[in-house]
């Protein structure tokens, strides 16, 4: 059985994303194999001391906060932030900690009070210097520990869904933050702390306030204990076999150094590496001092001055080992790169080799062969500059931040961060879909060349990596952060390079996606103005880029309710785009998918299905009917099937579509989820109401988690669910839930966004089903107001709103109104959509049985 009447709200989605952005492909879920092991944890140093007085302070606070989870009101926190100077060894501690969990033992006491658990079933550790890599963490575990909610498109509603996760389960987990740089970064994200399973972990070498508090307490670490020096120094040479070394000047030696652990790691490979005494080093140490004072203007503080005259002693010795002048250029160009962790695969870049021949500061002059750069870093292994685990994979390559700073104070960081902008660029992966642990290291080391290298990556224009990490930022979902970069950016390239630069213009073209895809349409349509009339200022009209930037202001006029706008654009851009790129160019048929969206959004349906017919074969003949843009286009010409009543060969099409998106997509990506409410929506229409609610109820749940809870994906998903209510006479919720979306349309959209009127359509219907026919005409008036004098008298959505009014003439006893309005609207729907179109159909009949029941 059929139902009669229009049935559902029009789906508002846009199954054609920007252009500019890749789709995310998601993976199927798998089986959750405990235990899940997030992050690289950094391997222990060799002779790391057990600093038993601060490890004690930590297992006491924690131990502490679990017996107030577990009998107290106000429970004290099990949240550990570990704050003091570089290199006093905080990583290392957290490092403990996460080995200890990792392996058993460190997941926290028992339940009953006794002694601790078993391993804990999640360790995660993630870097904290921005948000973007906490969320990014917090993700990929959501993944790996299929966190309810979790849909691998939205990195953000992922990440809290590991959070929810977090605070009800009952498995055993533990979070190390790492290195947080900024509280700011951390206020929507910190572990919950109220738990009796899990505890987190932070270090930073901050001193602020807000770390503390709030569920969090600090816990100070300073260098080492001249016992735990002198240990240090004892066993690490004891393991080398050359204790002689010390010949008794071990204490002075650990004085000289400061206790600082990473001074003394250095001081140590020193030692073994040479075969030198700690008479001789100490002597040597001396002149350092002297020779630092003329190399350097280094901030010597009571950290900085250990560790960079034993950086230079030990960089003074690897120069002079084999391969021969490498050591230098690779420590500079190490010390550009995140600390955390860069590929080695970097190191085999013709950039990364071209760098280090050219900079090679003694014999042999001839090419530097990645073999030998290899050599290189575990050179600087040897020495303890860096640490080199090929195991760690994205993460191989680290460098103390201190070491860093203090290696770029003794070389030329800026030549080092050109080169390694363009290793980075080299490196980068090919297949772009995120998130990988590849792409996000790299990122990472992009952020720190950026930092160091300013405004040298921009001459004479900036540099393609940037544009790399930007656009990974949009595939992988980031839409603040990539908005937040992009502005960045933009500004730059306005500063530096002038506002009718080709990059600035670039620029300002994916900050206007960023903006759009975040919603902010109102901010994307002022940036994409901007670009699209730089484009044509300062290139042919007729050129690729200008056309682009024309489409992407087009599908923001569009996404702003601004229809007739979007429509005039459009149509221009698809005849550029079929002059310069031909009739069947993948950028040409992308254009006109958003023409006939475009089409569909003022009432032209009819024409709209022309087109995207046309669209549909021509995708299919040049890349096959299962490719993601056929099956997006056959998605869309489904949903125009369905506005002109074309249910059967609408129902079969998008049923196909939904589950080849499905398939190549994940069933959560945002494309298959459009997919999945026209499949809802063609349920509605066949009178199938009890499947056409569950499904539309899992839509709008699975949009919610990943888009957020404003995004007019979400809003059209919502109102699709209420026209499911209303079909299956639960009109009270019906009335509820549009009224909402209604609300929420008009706040975020406007009051004469399509989105808008379609929901106020609804909201009349719903009124006017649950026996309120005065509010029904009231609503539906001002709906039909605002359709008119936007799209003219030919909109379907008029013909829809009208049946609604006249039937509610009819019930508080306008007759003769009600009749004349059912005739008028019967008449154009009769004109517009033809006299077999269901909602003609539906209103004949109606006026019949007034007739019959008035002539009676």
């Amino acid at each position: 059985m059929r139902a009669s009447g229009t049935a559902a709200v029009a789906v508002g989605g846009d199954v054609n994303a920007p252009i500019t952005t890749h789709y995310t492909t998601t993976a199927p879920p798998i089986p959750v194999r405990w235990p899940v092991r997030v992050g690289s944890v950094p391997e222990l140093a060799s002779a790391f001391q057990p600093r038993t007085g601060v490890r004690d302070q930590i297992r006491t606070a924690r131990e502490h906060g679990v017996a107030v989870v577990l009998v107290q009101p106000e429970p004290a926190s099990r949240v550990r932030v570990l704050s003091g100077g570089g290199g006093v060894g905080k990583s290392q501690v957290a490092a403990w900690f996460a080995h200890e969990a990792a392996d058993g033992g460190a997941a926290g006491p028992a339940a009953d009070g006794g002694a601790a658990g078993p391993a804990a079933d999640l360790v995660i550790w993630a870097g904290a210097r921005s948000q973007e890599e906490i969320v990014s963490a917090y993700a990929q575990a959501a993944h790996r520990v299929q966190a309810p909610g979790f849909t691998g498109t939205d990195v953000f509603a992922d990440a809290r869904c590991l959070l929810e996760w977090l605070s009800v389960t009952e498995r055993r987990w533990l979070i190390v933050l790492d290195d947080i740089t900024d509280p700011a970064h951390l206020t929507r994200w910190w572990p919950p702390h109220r738990t009796a399973t899990g505890w987190t972990l932070a270090t930073t070498r901050l001193r602020d306030a807000t770390l503390a508090g709030s569920g969090r307490v600090t816990v100070d670490i300073d260098v080492y204990r001249p016992a735990e020096s002198c240990a240090y120094l004892t066993e690490r040479l004891g393991i080398a076999g050359k204790s002689r070394l010390l010949d008794g000047t071990t204490a002075q030696l650990a004085a000289t150094l400061g206790h600082l652990p990473l001074a003394l790691s250095h001081a140590a490979a020193y030692l073994i590496n040479e075969d030198e005494t700690g008479s001789s080093y100490l002597t040597r140490f001396d002149s350092g001092l002297h020779r630092l004072h003329d190399l350097m203007p280094f901030d010597a503080d009571d950290y900085g001055r250990p560790v960079a005259v034993a950086l230079l002693l030990a960089l003074d010795a690897a120069a002079a080992a084999d391969p021969a002048g490498l050591a230098r250029p690779a420590l500079a160009l190490a010390a550009v790169l995140d600390p955390h962790g860069h590929p080695e695969s970097l190191w085999s870049t013709d950039a990364v080799l071209a760098y280090l021949t050219a900079h090679r500061d003694r014999a042999p002059l001839e090419p530097v062969t990645a073999d030998q750069a290899r050599k290189a870093l575990r050179l600087l292994h040897r020495y303890g500059l860096l640490n080199h685990a090929a195991q760690s994979g994205p993460r191989g390559v680290r460098m103390h931040a201190l070491t860093a700073r203090a290696a770029r104070e003794l070389t030329d960081p800026f030549l080092a961060a050109n080169a390694a902008a363009d290793a980075l660029l080299a490196a980068w992966p090919e297949d772009n879909r995120l998130p990988t642990a590849t792409t996000e290291a790299l990122r990472a080391s992009v952020a720190v060349v950026r930092g160091i290298a300013g405004d040298t990556l921009w001459n004479p224009e900036y540099h393609p990596v940037l544009n790399k990490a930007g656009d990974s930022l949009l595939t992988e979902g980031l839409y603040e952060a990539s908005a937040s970069y992009w502005q960045t950016l933009t500004e730059q390239a306005e500063r530096l390079l002038g506002p009718d630069h080709t990059d600035t213009l670039t620029a300002q073209m994916r900050l206007a996606v960023s903006l759009c895809r975040c919603g902010r349409t109102g901010e994307a349509t002022v940036i994409g103005e901007r670009a699209a009339a730089g484009w044509d200022r300062v290139s042919d009209p007729e050129h690729v880029p200008a056309i682009t930037a024309r489409l992407h202001l087009a599908v923001t006029y569009r996404n702003a309710g601004r229809t007739a706008e979007a429509i005039t654009l459009l149509e221009q851009v698809v005849a550029a785009f079929g002059r310069t790129e031909g009739p069947t160019a993948w950028m040409t048929l992308t254009s006109r998918t958003d023409l006939a969206i475009a089409y569909r959004d003022a009432g032209r349906v009819h024409e709209a299905i022309a087109i995207e017919e046309q669209a549909v074969t021509d995708f299919e003949q040049q890349l096959g009917p299962a490719d993601l843009e056929t099956l997006k286009a056959r998605s869309m010409l489904a949903s125009l099937y369905l506005l002109a009543g074309r249910w059967d060969e609408a129902i079969r099409m998008q049923t196909e579509a939904a589950a080849g998106l499905s398939e190549l997509l994940g069933r959560h990506h945002p494309t298959t989820l459009i997919a999945r409410s026209y499949v809802a929506v063609s349920h509605m229409y066949t009178g199938q109401v009890a499947e056409a609610v569950t499904l539309s109820q899992e839509v709008a749940t699975d949009t919610e988690r990943a888009l957020g809870p404003e995004h007019p994906e979400t809003l059209t998903a919502r109102g699709n669910l209420a026209a499911a209510y209303l079909n299956a006479g639960q009109a009270e919720a019906a009335v509820t839930l549009t009224e909402r979306v209604s609300l929420d349309a008009k706040r975020l959209l406007g009051p004469r966004h399509p989105l808008t009127l379609t929901a106020g359509s609804l909201f009349a219907r719903a009124y006017l089903q649950c026996g309120d026919p005065e509010r029904a005409i009231a609503v539906g008036q001002q709906v039909a107001d605002d359709v008119e004098t936007l799209f003219g008298p030919d909109h379907p959505n008029l013909i829809q709103t009208r049946a609604v009014i006249a039937v509610a003439y009819l019930m508080t006893g306008r007759t003769a109104d009600g009749v004349a309005l059912a005739e008028r609207t019967a008449a154009d729907s009769e004109r517009l959509l033809g006299a077999d179109h269901p909602d003609t159909a539906s209103l004949r009949l109606l006026l019949t049985t007034v007739r019959e029941r008035t002539s009676r």
